[in-house]
């Protein structure tokens, strides 16, 4: 079970982590290969909100990071409170950068208006992301996990917002 435990917080952390690397590489990519990106790509507006997106994945790999640390520790409980404060800061300060990609997305609308579905695409897949760590869990990976979704009819709090609400 432990092992178990172990593989899953390991690959949770590694796979928000090669997402984070892969979509940099895959934009990157995409500005030297395709000239027609480059006006959708380099905007003020999508860069923002691919910047947001990166910036909450990284939230969530650090986050399994260290709950992977611990569990090599078998130290299964909450992360410490010093830890868990580090995440209540990420959580106010991601909704501070979602209120301010509103504007971001005005400006989109006025000064580029092609690429505002470029900008919405990763404006929303931004906050999808937030939602799914610090509120519930949006994300179910295994035939398991989508029966045990489907029995529990609705949405569970994911595990970093039960750890915050503790905190408070």
């Amino acid at each position: 079970m432990q092992k178990r435990v172990k593989r899953k917080l390991f690959h949770l952390y590694t796979g928000e982590l090669m997402a984070t690397v892969i979509f940099a590489v895959l934009w990157v990519s995409f500005l030297v290969q395709h000239d027609w990106t480059d006006s959708y790509l380099t905007s003020f507006s999508s860069v923002y909100a691919f910047v947001l997106l990166e910036f909450i994945l990284l939230q969530g790999s650090l986050y399994w990071f260290l709950k992977w640390k611990r569990a090599k520790e078998n130290h299964y409980a909450h992360l410490p409170y010093t830890q868990l404060r580090i995440f209540l800061f990420f959580k106010r300060f991601n909704l501070f950068l979602i209120a301010i990609g509103i504007a971001a997305f005005f400006y989109q609308l006025k000064a580029f208006e092609s690429g505002v579905f470029w900008f919405s695409f990763l404006y929303v897949f931004a906050i999808i992301e937030h939602i799914n760590y610090y509120h519930f869990r949006l994300s179910y990976q295994s035939p398991e996990e989508m029966r045990e979704f489907i029995r529990q009819r609705g949405l569970r709090r994911s595990i970093l917002a039960k750890e915050l609400n503790e905190l408070k």
